[in-house]
């Protein structure tokens, strides 16, 4: 019975000892990594967001290396967070696609015309994120613009590969075009959206589309925060916002690794400025070349060094050979490409490594003769469009881009 009540005194004190230590550390991680600029919106809330993400990425990690769960389980169940309450004007259902599950929200009753659709990639850098975790901005959006909203729920890394993902969002929205008169949607008037991997996704879906016989061409794209391109890792937005929570440089290059490829070397590799050839450089630069930026933007802050790494990873031909491809890098597909893709909307945030990605596209789109809108949030950051309407850590910056989106559908 001594042994017991010793064995039972021991594992309380490590749950009482074990969070105190967990929030210590993030505390000290958060002040030590991070920087808040001025301008952001709510500051204050973004570091407790940021200290509490680093807790579960933390406890996940030791519960990954122990055994006890994937390396991203812990985070990917606090993002999902508590479902919503039922909401009695929405019909919600899940259907699925060569096993992938896909969830289609649409507002209940008759519709005096055929509806729009959207088919929406969630973020989440291809390792975390869910349909889950994005249903509260997916209802809204279905409930306010009375589209057909279908959210793909594709694999995620590391336990399903490159270009798992590509393959299935591209399938599942090829699956609904070709059923979309059963929903009651306009095969004409179908958009393809996501956010930050997701809207690279979408890019890519997109590029695919315009010229297959087979089906409509989409009516337009939505991009939020989107991934276009790997080759230019230093673009004066990842500099500038290089410390900014809640995603900063180094850990969203760290997930994005993880995506692509288990050997986390690769993200000390393509932090290197000299990573990708000069032949290559040259070929692709004036898709890339920062005076493409607005001027503004350029220059917000001074820029940090990026320290270089000389060791190569395993996988390197294979991933060299990907990022010059339109899955990873949609920016640089062909030039006879660009002027048959639909209308674009494009949401960026001031304090988002992504930015100038998403400035980027926007600028050969509009070379391309591709009519573009463009929301700019100037107090935004990597995020705002997960988390709103998630209780207290919603922010204002959040509900604009989000009504921002549901103006552009209702324009269409």
């Amino acid at each position: 019975m001594a042994l017991l009540w010793d064995f039972l005194w021991q594992v309380s004190m490590i749950l009482a000892i074990g969070p105190c230590l967990l929030l210590c550390w993030a505390i000290y991680y958060h002040f030590s990594t991070t920087e808040i600029p001025l301008g952001i919106c709510q500051p204050l809330k973004i570091r407790m967001l940021h200290i509490s993400g680093s807790m579960c990425f933390a406890l996940g990690y030791i519960c990954w290396k122990i055994g006890l769960c994937g390396e991203f389980t812990i985070l990917r169940i606090a993002m999902d967070g508590i479902p919503p309450i039922p909401d009695p004007s929405l019909s919600i259902k899940d259907i699925y696609f060569e096993d992938v599950r896909m969830r289609v929200y649409k507002r209940k009753g008759p519709s005096p015309e055929k509806r729009k659709g959207m088919v929406f990639f969630h973020g989440g850098t291809g390792t975390t994120g869910s349909i889950d975790a994005y249903e509260r901005v997916c209802r809204y959006i279905a409930q306010k613009s009375d589209a057909v909203v279908v959210s793909v729920g594709y694999h995620l890394a590391p336990e399903y590969q490159y270009p798992t993902q590509f393959r299935e969002c591209l399938n599942a929205t090829v699956f609904f075009m070709k059923t979309a008169e059963n929903y009651g949607v306009d095969p004409a008037q179908i958009i393809i959206s996501g956010e930050t991997v997701g809207a690279l996704l979408a890019s890519y879906v997109v590029q695919e589309l315009v010229e297959r016989p087979d089906i409509a061409k989409p009516r337009a794209q939505i991009l939020i925060s989107p991934i276009v391109q790997a080759l230019d890792l230093n673009l004066p937005s990842y500099q500038q916002n290089h410390f900014v929570p809640i995603v900063s440089r180094s850990v969203f290059l760290s997930f994005v690794s993880s995506y692509l490829t288990k050997n986390k070397s690769v993200v000390d590799y393509t932090q290197m400025e000299s990573f990708v050839s000069k032949d290559v450089m040259v070929k692709y630069q004036k898709w890339l070349d920062s005076d493409r930026i607005p001027q503004e933007l350029q220059a917000k802050r001074p820029f940090h060094e990026v320290s270089s790494f000389t060791s190569p990873f395993d996988n390197f031909e294979f991933t060299m050979k990907a990022i010059f491809k339109p899955p990873i890098s949609p920016l640089l597909a062909e030039d006879d490409v660009f002027p048959h893709l639909p209308d674009t909307f494009i949401l960026t945030c001031e304090f988002d490594v992504l930015r100038d990605d998403g400035l980027l596209y926007k600028k050969r789109l509009e070379d391309s003769g591709v009519r573009v809108s463009w929301c700019h949030l100037k107090d935004g950051f990597h995020g705002v469009f997960y988390l709103f309407n998630h209780w207290f850590v919603t922010f204002p910056c959040c509900r604009i881009g989000v009504d921002n989106i549901l103006d552009y559908i209702k324009s269409l």
